[in-house]
């Protein structure tokens, strides 16, 4: 069943949001109001069973990434709101269902329906859309367990889907490791590289590195070296969940403690293979290595990315390191970064050149406590809306009418949750 109407609760806190936003800032309440009620209205389909499927917007399918940031904001009024906490926890136990269906997709059909990329050659069935193994795939439900936790006190999400699913995590990112000896193969028919993977269907080598392996970016697209920093940065901090979970709430040491073995392992990679140097001479992240000398000096829009590390719980935002990359990254030594006459950002190889993407901008502004900064980011965003009080997936500097999908929830509410951080109001880590 979907949502008929915005929940009380949800209407009270966009008023709210219109009343900090004031005169001064009533554009970007316009386009909160739009965005925030957007995803419950049309994204969110509550079953019977209790679990909660989440359309990604103008793709007819669930993304264990896009689901988790669309609801993520709606964890501020989860605290006061029963309901919409049942909600949220209907959507960790739909994602570890798919996950113990299979932890290598990464998107998946409301039923046994053979909708998606049935083509593909790798291990598909009915409820699998798109099976591109990404890490972040498996990052994000523990994150959104994990934060329904510390905002709500809610422990039911933690049922035994959600162990078994925790259990084959763990085992994929300890698999991963050494992906000479994974099972795990994906090609498509396609005359667009990113979209498959080279080598059979393996991605291009890699050596060992103590990372975790994985076939593609945030953005869907290939991996250009296996070893993808942002993801490996957030797979720490949600295995430092993972142990915390089972040391606290369901006791059970030998869990907790593969989790802290693989944590300890992926920070020492991370450490001793994830740096390069910029053109200045100084120690950055890479944004991917493959542990044979290569790597790449760049950052992607879609989250996790490099900028994103301090809001996915790695690192201070003032951590020197990472200001280095970032200040690197939000450059034109960045590939993927884009200068224009309304917009200036970064944007990825998804979509065409000089396209920025709100996804990133968000994140731009919520890895600042720059305050000028934040309002320069939000006044940017809604006027690159195309006067549709959405957001977009990219749009060119040059001319916001030309976009890249009408509707896209998760970057509707990156927006929303920007314009939330800006009057301090934030999802408890």
């Amino acid at each position: 069943m979907a949502y008929q109407e915005v929940p009380k609760s949800v209407v009270q806190f966009m008023e709210k949001i219109t009343t900090l936003c004031g005169e001064e800032h009533a554009h970007w309440a316009e386009n909160f109001q739009a965005a925030f009620a957007n995803t419950l209205l049309t994204t969110v389909k509550r079953h019977e069973d209790g679990t909660t499927f989440l359309l990604t917007g103008d793709i007819p399918a669930m993304w264990l990434r896009d689901s988790t940031a669309q609801v993520r904001p709606y964890l501020v009024i989860a605290k006061e709101d029963d309901d919409l906490a049942a909600m949220i926890s209907g959507l960790v136990k739909k994602q570890f269902s798919y996950i113990n269906l299979d932890p290598y997709a990464n998107a998946f059909n409301e039923s046994d329906n053979h909708a998606g990329h049935q083509s593909d050659h790798t291990q598909m069935n009915g409820w699998i859309w798109e099976r591109k193994y990404e890490i972040d795939s498996l990052c994000y439900p523990v994150q959104l367990a994990y934060l329904l936790y510390k905002n709500t006190g809610r422990t039911d999400q933690f049922n035994k889907a959600f162990v078994t699913g925790v259990q084959k995590i763990l085992t994929v990112f300890k698999t991963e490791q050494h992906h000479e000896t994974s099972p795990y193969r994906f090609e498509r028919d396609t005359t667009r590289k990113e979209d498959t993977l080279v080598n059979d269907g393996k991605g291009t080598p890699v050596g060992f590195t103590k990372m975790t392996w994985s076939g593609f970016r945030p953005s869907d697209d290939a991996c250009e070296y296996g070893y993808l920093v942002p993801s490996n940065l957030f797979a720490v901090v949600i295995l430092g969940y993972i142990e915390e979970i089972f040391t606290t709430v369901l006791s059970d040491e030998s869990i907790a403690t593969r989790a802290a073995t693989l944590k300890a392992e992926l920070e020492e990679g991370i450490a001793t293979h994830a740096l390069t140097k910029n053109k200045a001479g100084e120690t950055v992240y890479a944004y991917e290595v493959d542990g044979l000398g290569n790597a790449s000096l760049m950052d992607d829009s879609n989250v996790p990315n490099l900028i994103a590390a301090p809001y996915l719980g790695y690192k201070d935002m003032h951590d020197p390191l990472y200001l280095r990359t970032r200040k690197t990254l939000l450059s034109k030594e960045n590939p993927y970064y884009y200068e224009g006459t309304y917009a200036k950002g970064i944007g990825s190889s998804h979509t065409p050149e000089e396209y920025v993407w709100p996804i990133a901008l968000a994140m731009e502004g919520m890895t600042t406590d720059d305050r000028a900064e934040k309002k320069r980011i939000l006044d940017q965003l809604v006027a690159t809306d195309a006067g549709t009080h959405l957001m977009h997936e990219g749009f060119h500097v040059d001319d916001p009418t030309q976009y890249t999908r009408e509707w896209f929830s998760w970057a509707n509410m990156m927006f929303c949750e920007l314009v939330m951080d800006y009057f301090d109001i934030r999802v408890e880590k």
